[in-house]
């Protein structure tokens, strides 16, 4: 597979998936203190069932997260041919 043509344009779709994922788990966690953060809380040992917008959003960030691995994989084998 020959990639390095495309090795900027990868550089910056990958930013963008960066940024956008890092939006969408900041926006996810905007109800948590510090101590949720890491792992207290008050809700210790309860799980709820995520619904509507919440549900839909947990569904992107997924999603953006396997773009965002699979974008690295294949930046990296294009940056990788230009050497």
């Amino acid at each position: 597979m020959f990639l390095q043509p495309l090795a900027p344009y990868l550089s910056v779709i990958l930013i963008i998936l960066a940024v956008t994922l890092v939006t969408l788990i900041l926006v996810q966690s905007k109800g948590s203190d510090l101590g949720g953060f890491l792992g207290g809380g008050g809700d210790m040992g309860s799980f709820r069932t995520k619904r509507g917008v919440e549900a839909t959003l947990h569904k992107i960030t997924i999603g953006i997260a396997v773009a965002f691995f699979v974008f690295t994989v294949l930046t990296f084998i294009a940056w990788g041919q230009a050497v």
